[in-house]
């Protein structure tokens, strides 16, 4: 073997180990290809309060979004809130009926968070919108849910009809800000839907009571780059109109297609300019949406949420608009988005039953009650399944046509609506308050 070729091939081994060393971006929420399937590593399978917590940041305020990370720079966002008082809070829950189940504010301060992946600590707290007698959310949501977006050195921030943001992701400068009157909505429950990037766009939907559409900011600049108001028949009831869906962007018969779900409807979108391509009517009172679709062997897969939630797989391929292949009408879920692996289907409601059909046809492998509530949607890791409930349980399963738990993982109590962000070989789990760095110890 001559040196230039030994050479050459020393320098293909240091430049596989280096890239095979670098951490995974998780740009996201649910990850790149939004699927949920972490990149390949050595992720814990157990843990405990005092066993493979590699680190505990206390978080200030409240939220449910998940982190996300890219070369090192791990971010999240956060709502310090300031209740309103008694008086305060009657006299404007009468707009609402009075609602109980919902948390009413004077004000809210909507932060960025950026966390040192070593030791937790906060490097970087950053207001971006602060705003007096703001909408009132859910008890089960918080003023930051929307997960951030990080790519090529950028921080981008949706905190719904609050506005839009765009931070550099070393420094926290801000470059740009978006708050226009063409995009307030009002949510009823808070601001669900996370945004996603594509090609130079950010773009996210604004499903009110009010006014629903789907939007796209150019990513440079912040700016509207087209607004799509839904189309389709909605229920007359305002409260039967508003979403909280995620889309995805998913290559169908060789061309990119938003699906995107809101009331009543699954729409595709052409993401360059927001042309509706097709639409599609659940046939059931769908609303309210949470779950985020899922897409692979030529079908993409949704849940119809409330009031009555159900699984429904459509097939695309060679079809100019998709159709209806199966539906699972028992154990759907209203909040958890659904998980594929490989030819499996499973899907974690949030009463805790957990469903594994075959994803080509329906066909039901296994149904179990795993106990719990849950919120969170799941993941994919080291060849296994996580399921994280409510109260900080994390249920390890291992994928197959027969239920079989690996683990059962305990933390603290409080509450945990967020999805899982697996980090190099680490997940990064956040309960209401507090970010955890879940690892193998080296101890």
């Amino acid at each position: 073997m001559n040196l230039l070729c030994l050479s050459s091939i020393t320098g293909l081994a240091l430049l596989t180990n280096l890239v095979q060393a670098q951490p995974q971006a998780w740009p996201q929420w649910r990850g790149a290809d939004a699927s949920g399937h972490a990149h390949p590593g050595n992720f814990p399978k157990h843990w405990a309060l005092g066993k493979n917590i590699l680190w505990k940041a206390s978080l200030p305020g409240r939220g449910h979004s998940s982190a996300v990370h890219e070369n090192g720079l791990i971010w999240i966002t956060t709502a310090m809130e300031t209740p309103a008082s008694a008086e305060e809070r009657e006299e404007r829950l009468k707009d609402n009926g009075g609602l109980a189940t919902v948390n009413v504010l004077s004000e809210v301060s909507l932060r960025a968070l950026r966390i040192d992946p070593q030791s937790g600590e906060i490097l970087l707290n950053l207001e971006i919108i602060r705003k007096k007698q703001p909408q009132w959310v859910h008890n089960l949501n918080s003023y930051a849910s929307p997960s951030p977006l990080i790519e090529d050195g950028r921080v981008y921030l949706h905190f719904g009809a609050y506005g839009n943001a765009c931070l550099d992701a070393q420094s926290g400068k801000l470059l740009w800000k978006n708050n226009q009157p063409e995009l307030w909505v009002m949510h009823e429950n808070g601001p669900g839907s996370s945004p996603i990037l594509w090609e130079n766009l950010m773009i996210f939907h604004l499903d009110g009571s009010d006014r629903q559409s789907v939007v796209a900011l150019f990513k440079d600049t912040g700016e509207i780059a087209w607004q799509t108001k839904r189309s389709g028949e909605m229920r007359e009831n305002p409260q039967f109109q508003k979403s909280y869906s995620t889309p995805i962007i998913h290559t169908m018969n060789q061309k990119p297609v938003l699906v995107s779900c809101g009331a009543d409807w699954v729409y595709g979108y052409n993401p360059r300019t927001g042309e509706e391509l097709w639409k599609l009517k659940y046939g059931i009172l769908g609303f309210s949406n949470v779950s985020r679709p899922i897409a692979g062997h030529d079908m993409f897969y949704l849940s119809t949420c409330f009031m009555k939630a159900e699984i429904h797989a459509y097939r695309y391929e060679g079809l100019d608009t998709p159709e209806l292949v199966w539906k699972m009408t028992k154990g759907a879920p209203k909040m958890p988005s659904p998980l594929l692996v490989g030819k499996q289907l499973y899907v974690m409601n949030d009463g805790g039953i957990l469903t594994c059909v075959d994803a080509r046809t329906g066909e039901l492998h296994w149904r179990e009650r795993i106990g719990g509530e849950f919120s969170s949607s799941p993941t994919f890791a080291n060849g296994l399944l996580y399921f994280s409930d409510r109260e900080g349980k994390t249920i390890v399963i291992k994928p197959g046509k027969e239920l079989k738990v690996i683990a059962e993982n305990q933390i603290d109590g409080t509450a945990h609506m967020a999805s899982i962000t697996p980090y190099q070989h680490s997940f990064l789990l956040r309960s209401e308050k507090g970010l955890y760095r879940i690892g193998e110890s080296k101890e």
